[in-house]
């Protein structure tokens, strides 16, 4: 047994996507509260909604510039003093009773979220290269499992406690998961030295550089906005006629999108067997193929059932093979092409969001369907004229940060 097996048995995987789900979770618990946090602040709903673009916002933030920092820390001490802060966050804005520093944490939460995305590549870096694909879908099972459930605990935790009690089993969630990680996550080996102003253009060198990483950034953004088209808009629709249906009933929607972490898990087995191409094919098809059945039955909420478990199967098969390629492209800076590859992918979620609010604005649910249709063509349209290209490793030189491959 290798000395990487032995440190990355079952066990720790489990705990690290269990870990990613937890923190990842802090990023969608307030969408199902913002009608309880307008009233809570008594502000206007423009102004409630702004705090789900302030979320996103500091994620994107923490992306570009606190993600790299997995290339320079000791991974294990930097991710339990994110967790840590991520808790502070969330206890600070169950108290406060001032909207401005409410939506200042907002943004703090949204930056400490980045933790999950630092583990996803410490974890590929302990696997054995022919596990490598597997155990990235692993730990995308986590992340999944976090953004379908947050909504539905969210939902269901403010009925009993109130929205500020969410909050509060949050910070408590997170000091316990730091703890945990703590203990269990292994020390690394020591590894070259990286100026951080380097790391931070390291991402878009490597972009400049490698054919692979800005095509499986497009895959990336392109996937996950034809996501965000649909769950900007789902609450609308199900709650208009002809569902009527209450915010708790539309949560539940959100566990119809497991269906995803089956298919991560076998675009990681497709991704160690050399047919990473193979899955995303298949993937950005059943992308397109979900729109599709969402405009077709777009009044049966079983034809709206179907679309949205086909829809995330897609966008969660992309985004593993994704990974699993990116990853083997920098074997020694796993977390700087990860940020740089973590930019496109929430890039392309806000445009989602963007043009379908505005698409079911104006054109109601059909908008929405030709928007998602838009991103689903964009996505498999590549994925069947582009190949898997065989590139060296893109990386930086130690110290100096210069781009080399």
């Amino acid at each position: 047994m290798t000395e990487r097996e032995q440190r990355l048995n079952s066990s720790l995987v489990v705990v690290m996507a269990v870990a990613i789900g937890i923190i990842v979770a802090n990023l969608y618990y307030l969408q199902p509260l913002l009608h309880q946090v307008r009233s809570g602040f008594h502000v206007s709903t423009a102004s409630t909604s702004l705090l789900i673009t302030l979320i996103q916002t500091g994620y994107v933030i923490g992306l570009f510039f606190i993600l790299p920092l997995g290339d320079l820390f000791v991974r294990r001490n930097l991710i339990v003093t994110i967790f840590l802060i991520a808790a502070l966050a969330m206890a600070g804005a169950s108290f406060v009773h001032s909207f401005g520093l409410f939506a200042v944490l907002t943004v703090v939460i949204g930056l400490s979220s980045v933790a999950g995305q630092i583990i996803i590549p410490f974890g590929a870096d302990l696997a054995p290269d022919a596990q490598r694909g597997r155990v990235v879908g692993k730990l995308m099972t986590g992340l999944l499992g976090g953004v379908l459930l947050s909504r539905t605990l969210s939902g269901v935790l403010s009925e009993a406690i109130g929205w500020r009690g969410v909050y509060l089993v949050s910070s408590g969630l997170l000091v316990a998961t730091a703890l945990v990680l703590f203990f269990v996550l292994p020390q690394e080996r020591s590894r070259d030295r990286y100026e951080y102003r380097h790391l931070i253009t390291g991402g878009i060198n490597m972009m400049r550089r490698s054919r692979e990483l800005r095509r499986r950034g497009w895959f990336g953004g392109t996937a996950f906005g034809a996501f965000s088209v649909l769950w900007s808009t789902l609450a609308f629709h199900l709650s208009s006629a002809p569902f009527h249906y209450s915010s708790g009933v539309i949560g539940l929607f959100g566990l119809f999108g497991m269906a995803g972490i089956v298919s991560a898990n076998v675009a990681g087995r497709l991704a160690d067997e050399g047919r990473a191409s193979l899955a995303t094919r298949v993937a950005a098809f059943l992308i397109a193929a979900g729109f599709a059945v969402l405009y077709v039955g777009r009044t049966n909420v079983w034809f709206i059932v179907a679309g949205t478990i086909i829809l995330d199967a897609g966008a969660q098969g992309i985004h593993v093979s994704n990974q699993s390629i990116i990853y083997a492209l920098a074997p020694n800076q796993r977390s700087t092409i990860n940020s740089i590859y973590m930019v496109c992918f929430f890039t392309g979620a806000s445009l989602g969001s963007l043009f379908s609010g505005y698409a079911y604005a104006h054109y109601g649910w059909n908008g929405t369907c030709a928007v998602g249709g838009i991103f689903g063509l964009a996505t498999i349209v590549p994925a069947l004229w582009w190949r898997t290209s065989k590139e060296g490793a893109v990386s930086l030189s130690p110290v100096t940060g210069s781009a080399s491959s």
